[in-house]
């Protein structure tokens, strides 16, 4: 990256993050609607997959995007949030796009943007801006397919002018529920918006009460329902080096001897729901059988999803874990347990404010011997010493340490995992978890800036 792209980035980074930030919201597509139409419609130039849920969304749009490009189409990528550079959030031909190119896209819209806050109420925020950069951007290239995750909720979510040919929902739990609702029924109403009137609406594995909300809009609005554990599942998976192996029932069929090098049983959930999203897309079913095996065994044989139980270092082994709330902290615990062989694992935690905290370390004391909390760099960030004292709530004072800042909270867990009795048997581990922030920064620090 040359420096003028690097001063040019800086510049529009600057001019970005001085807008309303992504926790601040204002239910509302009227100023996203305002763009786009000043723009000509760029989200209506291509097909949309969109995804929504709780967690799981950015791990199966890359997955989405993988399969599709296996099949020879161009693919556009909107994810949200990003871990060390916010290119990452546009990504072109499974690439994030460059420095030159993000800001191009930027300059080209700006002065659409500067009509649109003049006229409005309120400016636009940080998130509607780079959702209309991502859909100019798509349109321009141009794209066969854009891969759209929702930022949050869905029916007022800026992404959410489109409408998805595909609607994906991966499992809906409780998050955000300050702006989304109090229990997971009202929560998936608000996610079901992304489901419109003959569109396919693919649902991962759901509780009742979401489940009752999706099918119910599904219904609503005409929308052809597929559902994990009625049209497509997990069949079969086992621990394998650097992964997992799985057979998978699509709408077409099944799907044998799929290696998938990411760990867990929530990523083989990820990955069904994925593949029925393509075949979706593409047309396929029980009428047509499944889509191309190999192409499909090299897509996902290709997935990487960082910042996702991602190993970072060795010697002691470092895992980055973007988990920020109680039902992804459970299932990154899980995957833990099932594919690591830890006699000793320290954990590492930076939470963001408002999250459920004490409910993410109750998680997190069953597999972690010992913990070092800190404070990644958002103005969001819980104070160390607040989430310390949460902390010795859960796991007792002697197996508690604050150290305020994350480069020190590192080095200090690699040596409390150097220092266990098993450590000559290569079995102690450091994990770094609590939010996307702490995962994207610890990532910086151990793996280098790679987006």
């Amino acid at each position: 990256m040359s420096s003028s792209s690097t001063g040019d980035l800086a510049r529009v980074e600057e001019e970005l993050l001085a807008r309303w930030p992504e926790s601040r919201l204002e239910p509302s597509l009227t100023r996203i609607n305002a763009l786009v139409d000043l723009l000509g419609s760029p989200h209506r130039a291509m097909p949309v997959v969109q995804v929504a849920g709780t967690n799981g969304k950015t791990t199966t749009a890359r997955m989405i995007d993988e399969l599709l490009r296996g099949f020879g189409l161009r693919v556009g990528r909107f994810t949200s949030p990003h871990l060390q550079s916010v290119r990452e959030r546009i990504v072109l031909d499974g690439e994030p796009v460059s420095a030159e190119r993000f800001v191009e896209a930027y300059d080209d819209i700006a002065p659409y943007v500067q009509m649109v806050d003049a006229a409005g109420e309120h400016p636009m925020s940080f998130f509607e801006v780079t959702v209309g950069m991502a859909y100019a951007l798509f349109a321009d290239a141009p794209v066969d397919v854009a891969v759209i995750e929702v930022g949050m909720g869905g029916t007022w979510d800026a992404t959410n002018v489109a409408d998805a040919r595909v609607a994906v929902v991966t499992p809906v739990a409780l998050d955000h529920a300050e702006y989304l609702g109090p229990d997971v029924a009202t929560i998936a109403g608000e996610k079901a918006g992304i489901i419109k009137p003959d569109a396919i609406a693919v649902l991962a594995h759901q509780q009742p009460g979401a489940l009752d909300a999706l099918v119910r809009r599904a219904v609503d609005v005409e929308a052809v329902v597929a559902r994990e554990g009625t049209e497509f599942g997990v069949l079969e998976r086992r621990v394998a080096v650097g992964g997992q192996q799985v057979r998978l029932q699509g709408l077409g069929g099944e799907y044998e001897e799929i290696f998938l090098p990411l760990f867990g049983a929530h990523q083989a959930q990820n990955a069904v729901t994925a593949l029925a999203a393509v075949e979706a897309f593409l047309g396929a079913g029980a009428a047509t059988g499944p889509i191309e095996q190999e192409t499909v065994r090299a897509a996902f044989a290709g997935v990487r999803s960082p910042g996702r139980l991602e190993r970072v270092r060795t010697s002691p082994t470092v895992l980055v874990d973007a988990a920020h709330n109680p039902a992804g902290m459970a299932a990154t615990v899980d995957a833990i347990k099932e594919s690591f062989d830890f006699t000793r694992l320290v954990g590492v935690v930076s939470c963001v404010a408002g999250k459920d905290v004490p409910g993410i370390l109750a998680e997190l004391e069953d597999v972690c011997a010992e913990l070092v909390v800190t404070q990644n760099s958002s103005a969001r960030a819980m104070p160390a010493d607040e989430l310390g004292a949460l902390a010795v709530d859960v796991f007792g004072a002697d197996r508690v340490s604050v150290s305020p800042r994350l480069p020190e909270a590192l080095t200090e867990a690699m040596e409390l995992a150097e220092a266990g009795p098993d450590d000559a048997l290569g079995g102690s581990g450091v994990l770094v978890t609590g939010s996307v922030i702490t995962a994207g920064e610890a990532r910086t620090l151990l793996a280098g800036d790679r987006p």
